[in-house]
């Protein structure tokens, strides 16, 4: 309580945050570097730069180490190329695992790297105000929160918290993995990333608007924990 005036202090929610931006940047009241990049990069070019990153990264000749270089002209503008719908877990990160630096990605992760609606408003900042044209979303081998849909699913677990929310968006996956056999967390894994990629691909009007007029990609990809290198799925 702000003991001056008499009323209390409320800290405004994430989601509250990006929509009073997305108004003021709509309304022109933020900086024009904030506004989308003329030199947009081809999807295509984008996702080469991902896979190329990737392989120096495994190869251990990475080319960004140095994260001081740029800093006083990133507070200026982002113009991330790429978008990346990632897993929160703490193995997986991209601008590592693509070699890549600060400014260069933008990054959304929560478990399961699944589309939530926080989630798809924030690629749809990424696309419609900083010009980004490539979104990937990134799964990973051995993911916990895909194996606890399989549990779920299988086993009838009951999980605490707001954890069955989450799977919820994940269990399709999951079925779709039961019910054709063979590596059940493998396929679960990759069908989990192929519903995020058509989730977003039909996300309207913003996303499935552009991916309809070819201004933006969608494509999925698969982090291997144990060897570094991420495939497309």
């Amino acid at each position: 309580m702000c003991m001056s005036c008499g009323s209390f202090s409320v800290h405004p929610s994430r989601r509250s945050v990006l929509m009073g931006g997305l108004a003021a940047l709509a309304a022109g009241t933020l900086p024009l570097a904030a506004q989308p990049a003329d030199e947009a990069v081809d999807p295509d070019i984008a996702l080469q730069r991902l896979l190329d990153g990737n392989a120096r990264y495994i190869s251990g000749q990475r080319a960004n180490n140095d994260f001081s270089v740029g800093r006083a002209q990133r507070v200026l503008t982002q113009r991330p190329f790429a978008a990346i719908l990632s897993c929160a877990d703490s193995r997986v990160s991209p601008e590592l695992a693509f070699d890549q630096g600060p400014g260069d990605l933008f990054v959304v992760r929560v478990a399961g790297n699944f589309v939530s609606e926080d989630g798809l408003a924030s690629l749809e900042y990424a696309v419609n105000f900083l010009g980004t044209r490539l979104i990937m979303v990134l799964g990973h081998t051995n993911c916990g929160a895909v194996d606890a849909a399989i549990k779920v699913v299988r086993d009838k677990v009951e999980l605490p918290g707001h954890l069955p929310e989450m799977l919820r968006e994940i269990k399709p996956a999951a079925e779709k993995a039961l019910a054709s056999g063979g590596d059940v967390l493998a396929t679960a894994i990759t069908e989990n990333v192929r519903l995020g990629v058509n989730r977003l691909t039909t996300a309207k009007p913003i996303i499935a608007d552009q991916v309809a007029a070819g201004g933006i990609k969608i494509v999925g990809g698969i982090y291997d924990l144990a060897t570094g290198s991420i495939g497309l799925v």
